[in-house]
């Protein structure tokens, strides 16, 4: 199969690599495609996100790069969007600014008991632990809960082009807050794939937590794949690569897994949308 990565981030965000390395190294590995999706503005600003005052400096280098390189790869300019309830921009507010070739929906941040308060679930063992006890006083159903409403409500609302690490919730969880078979939140699942199939959205297979060891399966999980494959769900395969080498770290093993469970694509990015590719 034909490689490429469409989940980026630079040092315009929390990316250890600049745009241009990004490129030559995707053409170096014999790449098809490379898709920039540095983390979209806040209106407070995160240490990981990108500040307002760079996005258009963002976007005017990856429109040249496009440019300078377009006989030797193909490269496209997207966002990974936070989506807070009531707090943050609305997609499409970013789509037409900045002239995206496709929008990457995630959640980073569940909000919490008020405006300002959020979990920040995928951060240090501490925030994690935190955010359960003092945001959700306690209750990690409830805080769980919130964080795939608020996926949902992001799907429905925003409507992404792709959800970015669908599942990720579970990453500092490993298995000592609540299973991963528990019946509440298998039927949280559940509900958020009925959302998606019914949103015409695509799932990232994203391989950081894995390559990173900060996981022992990809987002999302087995049980998540094998529910979209059944609903006839498309999936595309990101690294969310922070550095030039993490541009396809995991792709063979996605690749690998997705097969058998009897997936025969995957989703690419070309001429203007998306299209199904063989495995």
């Amino acid at each position: 199969m034909n490689y490429f990565s469409y989940h980026t981030h630079t040092q315009y965000c929390d990316g250890k690599s600049t745009a241009e390395e990004l490129v030559v190294r995707a053409i170096e590995l014999g790449l098809t495609a490379i898709g920039f999706s540095s983390h979209a503005p806040l209106p407070k600003k995160e240490a990981w996100s990108m500040s307002l005052d760079r996005l258009e400096d963002y976007i005017a280098e990856v429109q040249g790069l496009k440019q300078k390189y377009k006989s030797q790869i193909q490269v496209y300019v997207s966002l990974e969007i936070d989506y807070i309830p009531g707090v943050t921009r609305s997609f499409d507010e970013f789509n037409s600014e900045s002239n995206l070739d496709y929008t990457i929906g995630s959640v980073h941040l569940v909000k919490a008991k008020s405006e300002s308060e959020f979990w920040l679930f995928a951060g240090s063992d501490t925030n994690y632990i935190h955010g359960i006890e003092v945001l959700f006083d306690g209750d990690v159903k409830k805080a769980v809960t919130a964080y795939y409403h608020q996926i949902i409500e992001m799907i429905e609302s925003q409507k992404p082009d792709v959800v970015g690490h669908v599942d990720k919730v579970k990453i500092n969880n490993k298995g000592r807050f609540f299973s991963e078979d528990d019946k509440w939140y298998v039927a949280l699942l559940d509900k958020t794939i009925e959302v998606i199939k019914n949103s015409g959205t695509i799932v990232e297979v994203n391989t950081r937590g894995f390559y990173k060891n900060k996981s022992d399966s990809f987002f999302p999980d087995v049980y998540f794949l094998k529910e979209c494959k059944k609903k006839a769900i498309p999936v595309t395969i990101s690294s969310d690569a922070h550095h030039v080498d993490e541009l396809v770290l995991g792709f063979d093993s996605v690749c690998k897994l997705l097969k058998t469970i009897g997936f025969e694509s995957v989703c690419v990015f070309a001429d203007g949308g998306w299209h199904d590719q063989p495995l």
